[in-house]
Formats: structure tokens, sequence, C-alpha cells
């Protein structure tokens, strides 16, 4: 029973940690793309016309957004906030879901100054949408100004924005960017129009991530590629050393389980003496007397592997399709069936239950039976 009971538990939480990983990297997939390709000095590069046809033509490249992503001092009624204005072209919604997560509002229209804000700088600059009043401004330091001026002037470029959508996708993510049209970034950081600080790239499925970022770093000299994991590195960390952690915690206590099994196995053993004597007189080696009670161990611990696993799966499957447990009245306990955390508990339980039952099968001696 104890078998059972463990690996139902073990496997009940790793698929609760499941679903908790892919809940968490949710957030910040909505605005990652598949692959992110950076300058690997200064802040910008160049994507002429002719480049961008031949990157459309890389396999495994579905779409690819141009993006220019600087820090800059959004003001509005006398109040003040540096966010990263986040200049995306009209394909920057084949790579991304942020126009998914509006709040209110709509997406930005083509060549206007029309911005996107989060949920956090809303409420933090009070700043709703359509407010003619009050004008909502961006300020970024013009290049190549040196020392700043104390005329804003002379040393910032400034634009009036018009907010016309707000997104909603987590606390910190809402306060971090503000979306605006590619050339209207162009114009405020005062750049070439074929001058950027990102590509976001879509893959196609099934495509080769390592082909395609060999194939990009070929046609753009001097740039560096990342993948979703590589831009979120700390929090797949995190929940990777979380998860093993979980597991290694669990796995003590199945050990603490097997004790039980070992201890019923020596019981049994102490019981059959005299059995096992007679059958030692009869010619039986002691390797085979062994091998009785580690088959018998065995066995018991992949019986109760598959019960408890069976257990275990059920209760996943209810979670996932009636929601028993909730976070919010509208948010069920995230967690998913994975045939990998399945193989995994019943690898653990077998070689466990084996380990503990060749140590109970050692107490069967040529000492013992004389």
């Amino acid at each position: 029973m104890s078998i059972i009971v463990g690996a139902m538990a073990l496997f009940v939480v790793l698929s609760v940690f499941s679903g908790l990983r892919t809940f968490s990297l949710s957030f910040s997939n909505d605005l990652d793309p598949d692959l992110k390709v950076a300058a690997k000095k200064g802040e910008y590069f160049s994507i002429p016309p002719q480049q961008e046809q031949k990157i459309q033509k890389i396999d495994g490249i579905a779409h690819y957004s141009k993006v220019i992503e600087k820090r800059v001092l959004f003001l509005f009624d006398g109040k003040s906030q540096f966010s990263y204005l986040k200049g995306v072209d009209t394909q920057f919604n084949s790579v991304s879901k942020a126009s998914q997560k509006l709040f209110s509002g709509q997406w930005l229209q083509p060549d206007t100054y029309q911005v996107v804000i989060g949920y956090g700088m809303s409420n933090k600059l009070s700043l709703g949408l359509m407010d003619y009043n009050n004008p909502f401004e961006v300020y970024a330091p013009k290049p190549g100004t040196g020392d700043l001026s104390l005329n804003p002037e002379e040393s910032f470029s400034h634009i009036v924005l018009y907010p016309v959508g707000i997104y909603a996708i987590n606390e910190e993510l809402d306060s971090k960017y503000v979306f605006a049209n590619l050339g209207m970034a162009q114009e405020l950081l005062q750049l070439p129009p074929h001058q950027v600080t990102h590509l976001e790239i879509e893959l196609q499925p099934n495509a080769d991530e390592q082909h395609v970022i060999r194939e990009l770093k070929k046609l753009i000299p001097n740039i560096d590629v990342k993948n979703r994991a590589q831009l979120n590195e700390t929090l797949y960390k995190m929940l990777n050393s979380e998860n093993i952690a979980v597991y290694l915690i669990f796995t003590l206590v199945i050990i603490m389980a097997l004790f039980s099994l070992a201890g019923a196995l020596i019981m049994m053993i102490l019981d059959k003496k005299g059995n096992l004597k007679t059958l030692y007189n009869l010619g039986v080696e002691v390797r085979h007397l062994r091998r009785i009670f580690l088959l018998q161990g065995t066995l018991l611990s992949i019986f109760g592997g598959i019960v408890g696993l069976g257990l275990g799966s059920l209760l996943v499957y209810l979670q996932e399709k009636y929601a028993l447990i909730m976070i919010t009245q509208s948010l069920a306990y995230p967690i998913e069936f994975h045939w990998s955390n399945l193989f995994l508990v019943f690898a653990t339980v077998v070689a466990l239950g084996g380990i503990s039952s060749w140590i109970a099968s050692s107490r069967v001696s040529k000492k013992i039976l004389d």
C-alpha cells in the first residue's frame, strides 16, 4: 500500500510541476519569439532589402519581424515612467501573441503615432485610452549629443503619442513595454530606415533550429541568436531546479515506503526459515533461495508502481478534464500529463524496489540455514 501511495504522490506532484512550468512560461512565451537576433556589439544593426529577401528564403523560417527596443521616458499629466518603447512592423503579430492579450482597445494601425500600453503603466500613470486633454509624451536622447543640455529640445527627441490599446499579461510585463509602429520608433531615435535592434523570428513546425541559426549568422555578420530558453535562462534554471528538488524529496518518501517492503521480506524469510532449510537440504542453492525473495519484492514493486501510477493518472485526468481544484473562480490549478513523468516514476519505483528487495533477500545465507 505504501508503494502505491508513494508512486501516486510522486507522479501527481511531477504532473503539477509540469503544469506550473507551462503556466509560468506561458507569460513570457506570449511575447518572446522562437528566435531573437541581436547585434553582438552595439545596439543596432542594418537589414537592407536584399538581406530581407534572403532571410525569408531560409528553410525553417515561417515569419520574421523587425523590431526596435529602447528604454525611454514617458510623461503623462505630470507623471513619468521609464519603460521600453518597442517599435514593431506589420509582421509582428505573426511572431508574437501580444495583440491577442489586449485588455481594452485595439492594436496599432500602420504608419501612425498610436501606441499600445500595458495595464501596469496605465495604472501607474492613470492613463486611459483616447485622452486628448493631456498629451502622452515620449522622450529619447538624441544620438551623438554628448552632454545633455538643460533645454530638453536640444538634447531629446520628443513625440506625442496616442494610446489606442491596453494589454494585460502579468505584473512585470504590463509595465515593461509600450508598443509602437517601427517607423515612429525610428523617427524618435533618429535611425535610418533599415536599422533595428532585433529580428524576432517564428519557426516553421519541426524546423531545424540550429540550421536556421547557422544560416542567419552566415547571412548577417556579428549577431547573436537566442531561443526562448536562452532568453529566459534564469527562469528555466529555476523551474528545472525546483523540479529536480521535488523529485528528490518525493523519492525519499518512496525510499521510506520501501523500508516497509524490505522489512516485510525479512519477516517472511524468518517466518519461512524452516521451509528454506528443507529446500536447502534438498539441494537448492542459497542464491536460488535469495532469488525467490528478490523476485517477490520486485513483483510487489512493479505491481504497486502500476496501481499507483494508474490512480495518479486518473487524478491528473480528472483535474485536467473537470478542474476539481481551482486557484481562482476562473483558473484551475495547472496540471499536465506527460509520459516522461510516468516512465520516470515507474523506473524509480522499480529500481528502488529492486534494490530494497536485493538487500532483504541477502539475509538468506548459509548461517541462517544451518
